[in-house]
C-alpha cells in the first residue's frame, strides 16, 4: 500500500550530496502519521482523543540507493503481524519502483496519561485484523528480520 509522495528538500541533502540518514527516518515517520491517519484511523485525531497512541520499540532501517535534491519518492506500508497491543509493519521508500531504504518497525499501543502498554480498543483491533488479512496476500519482504553485522567469508 503505497502511502505518500514526497519531494526531496533543500534542508534534506548533507555534505555527501544526497538525502542525510536522518531525513530518511522523518520520511517513514511522515508516512506512517498519514498512514495512521488516513487509512487506519489511530492517528493524531485518535491520539487526542482517546489520549492513546502507538510509541516505536525497535526500529531497523537499510539504505540501499541515495536520494537526491528534488527526487520525488513514494512510501510504502505493509502490516507484517499485530497483536492485541503492537504492530510490526514494514515499510520502504521507492524512487520510480526502485527501493531506496527499507525499515522494520515493532511499536507498541500506550496509554499516554499512565504511558503504560494498552489493548487496542476493538474497533482498531477489527480494522488491524482486516488489514493484515489484506496484506498476507503480499509477498513477504526479502529483507525483513535483517541481521545487522559485518559479512565474514
Amino acid at each position: 500500500m503505497v502511502v505518500t509522495d514526497r519531494s526531496v528538500l533543500p534542508e534534506w541533502i548533507d555534505y555527501n550530496g544526497h538525502m542525510n540518514v536522518a531525513y530518511y527516518g522523518l520520511a517513514f515517520d511522515n508516512a506512517i502519521d498519514q498512514m495512521f491517519d488516513d487509512h487506519i484511523g489511530n492517528g493524531e485525531a485518535y491520539v487526542r482523543a482517546a489520549a492513546q497512541g502507538m510509541f516505536v520499540l525497535q526500529s531497523n532501517m537499510q539504505f540501499l540507493q541515495e536520494l537526491r535534491l528534488g527526487q520525488v519518492f513514494s512510501v510504502s506500508f505493509q502490516l507484517i503481524d499485530h497483536d492485541t497491543k503492537r504492530l510490526h509493519f514494514w515499510s520502504e521508500i521507492l524512487l520510480d519502483g526502485q527501493v531506496c531504504a527499507t525499515q522494520e518497525v515493532l511499536a507498541m499501543h500506550v496509554d499516554l496519561t499512565t504511558k503504560r502498554s494498552a489493548v487496542f480498543p476493538d474497533w482498531l483491533q477489527t480494522r488491524l485484523a482486516r488489514l493484515q488479512a489484506d496484506h498476507a496476500t503480499l509477498a513477504r519482504p526479502k529483507r525483513l528480520g535483517a541481521k545487522l553485522g559485518i559479512r565474514r567469508g
